[in-house]
């Protein structure tokens, strides 16, 4: 029986994590056992304690309740390794690129356990985001790496770890590199049947057969730089004043707290008009609602660009670059920054395009079986 440590600490994480459980218990629970640990880095009931329950995760067993202030990746580290010390896991993994992942990867090679990166090879190659470094290092510190795409694997190979030979076993001098497709769309395979009709949101009863924008901000880049937030809600309330369609924005904690004076007041007054619809963050299973039914989708996030895609909708992201170039390459979502005429300009000519192709970039919606049969064959007790 393989004893499996999952690391997890925000948002997207945990919807990741819904995939990974929901195999074990459906498919491996014979062979492998997972114990969930939040590190607490975005735990409230607001961005945390809503998916566990809708998702049907289990509850982490471990919630160490690290807040994002005071040094909290060397703090995780610190617990995690005397976590992992003491339970002595036979495997650890991690999703994506979050301090949480970070730490986890570092705490697991602390106590020589091996690791597991599911999102390797990601690489958006902007060294000013703190989610580039944590990809590479965390990349660079496991033994078994799942990339979801053929760059990924590409980006992976570019940096030596070109991975083992097949039937090797993986480990920390002998990476083991797979492509496995994209556990986000085993979730939204898994749940777009379980939303609830756009009807039934608060505050979007009334836009049911209508047209609207959705938006979401939160990088720590966009969201902590007032000059960037301020640009990027001006260019929501003018695209909502152009398109006679509001652009609904689930707002993030993080966003709200660093929304000033000044710009708060202008939100308002697009509000107040509908060119900006602001709702309190939302669950996986609503998000997915809005993005079913959104004309065109604005974010800064990497699952929300994946998601738009998945439901078919174009994509304006609000950065410089992405890690998910695949997208952009098949024409089906533009990079703009965040200066308020690129986004407008962006937006205008996705929403001119008559037809859009949504080709199969991710996988077959089984990542999730994928990478728990190749655990079981590297980790399995000889």
């Amino acid at each position: 029986m393989i004893r499996l440590f999952t690391v997890t600490g925000a948002r997207p994480q945990i919807i990741k994590a819904a995939a990974i459980s929901r195999a074990i218990r459906s498919r491996f629970s014979d062979v492998m056992t997972e114990t969930i640990i939040h590190t607490g880095q975005h735990y409230d009931e607001e961005m945390s304690g809503i998916f566990f329950s809708e998702l049907g995760i289990p509850e982490p067993v471990h919630n160490l309740r690290i807040s994002e202030e005071n040094d909290p990746v060397r703090t995780m580290i610190r617990r995690l390794s005397e976590l992992f010390r003491q339970e002595k896991p036979d495997v650890a993994l991690v999703y994506g690129d979050t301090n949480s992942t970070l730490a986890g990867a570092f705490a697991a090679n602390n106590c020589g356990i091996p690791l597991v990166h599911v999102e390797a090879g990601l690489r958006s190659f902007n060294t000013d985001m703190p989610e580039e470094f944590n990809r590479i290092a965390t990349d660079h510190s496991s033994s078994l790496l799942f990339a979801p795409t053929d760059t990924a694997v590409a980006n992976l190979e570019k940096e030596g770890i070109a991975g083992a030979r097949e039937g090797e076993r993986a480990g920390v001098n002998n990476p083991v590199v797979c492509r496995c497709g994209d556990i986000m769309y085993d979730n939204s395979l898994h749940f777009a049947s379980l939303a609830r009709p756009l009807s039934q949101l608060p505050g979007m009863s009334d836009l049911a057969g209508k047209p609207f924008f959705l938006a979401t901000v939160h990088r720590n880049f966009n969201a902590d730089d007032e000059t960037r937030l301020s640009s990027v809600f001006r260019a929501f309330a003018r695209l909502g004043e152009e398109q006679h369609a509001p652009v609904v924005v689930p707002l993030h904690p993080r966003t709200r707290k660093n929304i000033s004076a000044p710009l708060r007041d202008e939100i308002e007054q697009a509000r107040r008009k509908d060119f900006v619809r602001i709702l309190p963050p939302v669950g996986f299973l609503d998000m997915i609602t809005l993005e079913k039914n959104a004309r065109l989708v604005l974010t800064d996030s990497g699952g929300v660009q994946k998601e738009a895609y998945f439901f078919r909708k174009p994509c304006v992201v609000l950065r410089e670059e992405t890690e998910w170039v695949e997208i952009v390459r098949q024409g089906c979502a533009l990079l703009s920054g965040t200066g308020t005429e690129n986004i407008l300009r962006a937006a205008r000519e996705l929403l001119e395009r008559d037809e859009f192709r949504f080709a199969g970039l991710f996988g077959d919606g089984r990542a999730a079986e994928f990478i728990c049969e190749k655990m079981i064959f590297h980790f399995s007790p000889q």
